[in-house]
Order: structure tokens, then C-alpha cells, then sequence
């Protein structure tokens, strides 16, 4: 695996390869890898030629009182971690080099970005987009590949996609979860023992619902009603938001019909967590 690091050089590369008629298959992470982000991989080695990772912690995502100097970072286990994948290319830049000074332009994919962790997170979607435009200019892929944990995310990407007629082919992977339920996720590394078990409400109240409905209960209100309560009886949890939406616009519906989105965002602690599953009837 070849690890680089200057833009430039990464864009020149990837040029090499399509001038061979190769196809590139990109897995964009802010490193400290887990199960989730290596499933990725494993679908881009099995559908392209080429498999390109990068590892960027974008600071353009985060707010004023967010966790970016203490995300996890573990380089070292991280390249391991891809070697042992056959990953072909690692694409790690420095910050000053995908923000240069004097750095101005930003992308947003408007009605999308404001809600769910948009409204509880301002600017946070706008950093998303343009650190992953700009990485898609740099890899120049075919395929791009993100985990359905992040569905509001592989939402805004794909219309960001579909506005700028990029050509890029975005493939969201089913959540990967521990076995007990939890969805794997970088900042579980945050998570005290007693958090740790408080943390698996959130998928707990998920299968809950998923029961409710099984039932036939259709009405939003009161599936968000039972997820609430059941959190709300956790006393480490704090709920950011709970919300049932439909799978294309985000927007609130009353009733479940099919492609329906249940989303939430847990505080457990001081570690806000995000988890969601898309059912029907």
C-alpha cells in the first residue's frame, strides 16, 4: 500500500489509473478505523480495480465546542489495519494543504443539510460537503462508498452528486453493529463501561420500535413517544433529537409508509451518538 500525502501527487495518480482504463473505488474516513469502515473497503476491493482510503480529520466539520482535537487518532493501527485489506492507495493530507490560507469556498446542499444533526450542529453538513467535493476532485472515483449509520450524510452526498453531475456512483453499506446491537462508530472509544452498556438504548429503542410497527402501529407520534420514553428511562442518556422522516427530504411524516427513516441522536454522557433504521409497512 502506498500512502500519499500531497494533493497534487494524489491527483496526478488517480489520472495514471484512469488512463489505464481502471476503475477507482474510494472510501472516504477520519481515520481511527473500525468493522464499519473496513466493510467498505471489502465492497470497493470486490467491485474495483483500484481501492483508494483516505484518512482526513476535517476540521471545516466541527463546531467551536466539538471534539476535533481529542477524535481518536491512531495512525499506525490504522495503516495496519488497511494493509491487511490490500488497500492500493491511502490518501492522507495535511490540513494546511486542503485549507491553504486564504481558503474561502464552501459547499451546501440547501433543505437538506438544516435538519436532523444539521439543526443541532450548524455548519456541520457544509464542512462535510466540501472536504468530500474536494476529496472527489483529488481521487476522482468511480465509486464512493459510506456506511448507513451516517444517513442524513450519504443523503446530502448523493444530491450534492446528482446537482454538480459529478459521475460518481455513491453506494451506502448496512450499519455495522457489535453484537450486542451497538452501532460501531469511532467515538464509542469515549465510552466509560457503565456508558458503554447505557449506550445500547439507542438501538435498543431502534428494535422497539421495529417491533411496534411489526405489530401494526403506524402513527409516528406514537412510536416517538415509546422511543422517548424508553431513553428517557437510561439515566445517562440525553436525547439530542428523536425523529421519524421520510427517506428522500427529511421531512416529518405522520404515518409509516415505505422508505420511512427513524433517526436519533443520544447524548450518553458527554458522547453524542447517532444510530437509524429504515423500515416500512
Amino acid at each position: 500500500m502506498k500512502t500519499i500525502c500531497a494533493p497534487g501527487q494524489m491527483i496526478r495518480v488517480s489520472r495514471g489509473i484512469r488512463a489505464k482504463r481502471k476503475s477507482i473505488g474510494f472510501v472516504p474516513t477520519m481515520g481511527y478505523l473500525h468493522e464499519g469502515h473496513l466493510s467498505l473497503v471489502r465492497e470497493s476491493k470486490r467491485k474495483t480495480d483500484t481501492t483508494i482510503v483516505s484518512i482526513f480529520v476535517n476540521p471545516a466539520q466541527f463546531g467551536p465546542s466539538e471534539d476535533f482535537k481529542a477524535y481518536p487518532r491512531d495512525l499506525a493501527r490504522d495503516l495496519a489495519l488497511l494493509r491487511k485489506e490490500g488497500v492500493d492507495l491511502l490518501f492522507f493530507p495535511d490540513a494546511k494543504d486542503m485549507y491553504p490560507p486564504g481558503y474561502r469556498t464552501y459547499v451546501e446542499v440547501t433543505g437538506l443539510q438544516d435538519k436532523l444533526c444539521g439543526r443541532t450542529r450548524p455548519g456541520h453538513f457544509r464542512g462535510v460537503c466540501t472536504v468530500v467535493l474536494k476529496l472527489f476532485e483529488i481521487v476522482g472515483p468511480d465509486f464512493a462508498y459510506f456506511g448507513q449509520k451516517d444517513a442524513q450524510q450519504v443523503l446530502i452526498i448523493k444530491k450534492m452528486v446528482e446537482d454538480l453531475d459529478l459521475g460518481i456512483k455513491v453506494e451506502a453499506l448496512p450499519i455495522i453493529r457489535e453484537p450486542d446491537g451497538l452501532a460501531l462508530s469511532s467515538r464509542n472509544r469515549y465510552l466509560g463501561p457503565e456508558e458503554r452498556r447505557a449506550a445500547l438504548v439507542l438501538s435498543r429503542s431502534l428494535g422497539e420500535a421495529k417491533q411496534l410497527i411489526s405489530r401494526g402501529e403506524k402513527r409516528t407520534d406514537r412510536i416517538i413517544e415509546k422511543i422517548k420514553a424508553m431513553i428517557g428511562r437510561e439515566p445517562l442518556a440525553r436525547i439530542d433529537y428523536v425523529e421519524i422522516v421520510d427517506g428522500r427530504e427529511l421531512d416529518p411524516v405522520q404515518k409509516i409508509r415505505e422508505g420511512t427513516l427513524i433517526a436519533l441522536a443520544v447524548f450518553i454522557g458527554k458522547t453524542r451518538l447517532i444510530d437509524n433504521v429504515v423500515v416500512g409497512p
